[in-house]
């Protein structure tokens, strides 16, 4: 009798755990598309609305992602697994802190002259310590576990230390160069905002939707 609620219990939770991890998978998906309409609104048409509610939308959608990797990778490395995932987790949180931040600057902007306050680093994130500083550190970090973890491709592990190395180049290059015309930022950000990232948040999401 008691073997038979435990096998019961274990099947509800497996099962709990199959649901979330779909639901994961499709805001990593939905994410990576939030990351390339981001970067058309930051890099193309220059639009502050467009660009911050992306980054917001794509900040609060990854954090879906985020504990659903960690329930798999902490299997290699329990501390490890939440310390790469406690920086990737908190970076994300700024960077959706940061989106709402110039959300609520372009619906009301504070002075009449906005674009000087524009080029100030922001309190919350500046030249994006949390969102490509932090986020990088802890992408490296997570995945070097997920090349050690059965539960994703190996490849994927590959292009995270790719966009980990990217996001890491573009927070000192915002942070040395500062122009963003540099192509020591553009072609970084180029790569990352339109191929690296969304490629990397989508396979991600479609490894999750299809379970373990």
């Amino acid at each position: 009798m008691a073997s038979s609620t435990m096998a019961g219990r274990a099947s509800v939770a497996q099962s709990e755990t199959a649901a979330f991890e779909r639901l994961a998978g499709l805001c990593a998906i939905l994410a990576g598309v939030a990351i390339f309409l981001y970067s058309i609104g930051f890099i193309i048409l220059r639009n502050d609305l467009v660009y911050s509610i992306f980054q917001m939308l794509g900040g609060l959608l990854v954090t879906a992602a985020i504990i659903a990797v960690y329930e798999r990778v902490r299997q290699a490395s329990g501390g490890f697994a939440l310390w790469g995932v406690a920086l990737w987790l908190v970076g994300t949180l700024g960077s959706t802190v940061h989106g709402g931040y110039d959300l609520a600057n372009a619906l009301n902007p504070p002075a009449s002259n906005a674009a000087a306050l524009a080029n100030l680093p922001s309190q919350v994130d500046p030249r994006g310590l949390l969102t490509f500083g932090v986020v990088g550190l802890g992408l490296l970090v997570v995945s070097w576990l997920m090349t050690r973890t059965a539960g994703f491709p190996r490849n994927l592990g590959y292009l995270g230390y790719l966009l980990a190395a990217l996001s890491l180049v573009l927070y000192l290059g915002r942070l040395i160069v500062l122009n963003a015309t540099s192509p020591l930022i553009l072609y970084p950000a180029l790569l990352t905002g339109f191929v690296v990232n969304p490629l990397w948040h989508i396979w991600l999401g479609l490894t999750l939707w299809r379970g373990r």
